[in-house]
């Protein structure tokens, strides 16, 4: 199929789904799609995080600007829970991009179980008890996954 607007040209066939403008082009493997379903997943949830703190913030009476509140410990929580996430998803997006140029499945998947713990995670954080964030742990195995495949995309094209 070939489609031609605003001198932009999409051309898809059934390995890959390229995308030129002028010069550029840009090949992106069969079922990339995954992978950017694994992102948006992903921001979906940290903005769902970022609602749970505002709602924590009328809970606890934590006012903006103040980030956290000593005497507040379980609003902590709520706090640290997404602020941690903020704090990896810049590398969780990387890796799950540039990983899944070579292996867009196992990266979709990492994508998806890094998200199942985020969330296992922020819930256990919530609670109040600091230690059960510890039940999202299984998330790293997804973030491996992403970054095992990055390296392979990073060593095949040197």
């Amino acid at each position: 199929i070939t489609t031609d607007v605003h001198k932009n040209h999409f051309h898809l066939s059934s390995d890959t789904r390229s995308i030129s403008q002028n010069t550029i082009k840009m090949s992106l493997p069969a079922r990339y799609g995954f992978v950017v379903l694994a992102a948006v997943a992903n921001l979906v949830h940290t903005a769902y995080l970022g609602f749970q703190v505002g709602k924590a913030r009328k809970q606890f009476g934590v006012k903006y600007p103040q980030m956290y509140d000593d005497s507040k410990p379980h609003f902590n929580c709520f706090q640290r829970a997404h602020q941690n996430t903020l704090e990896y998803l810049p590398l969780l997006l990387v890796l799950l991009f540039l990983g899944g140029l070579s292996f867009p499945l196992p990266a979709a998947i990492g994508g998806f179980v890094w998200v199942a713990g985020r969330h296992a995670y922020a819930t256990g954080y919530q609670t109040g008890n600091p230690e059960k964030r510890l039940q999202g742990g299984f998330g790293y195995i997804g973030l491996l996954t992403c970054l095992a495949s990055t390296l392979y995309t990073a060593f095949t094209n040197l």
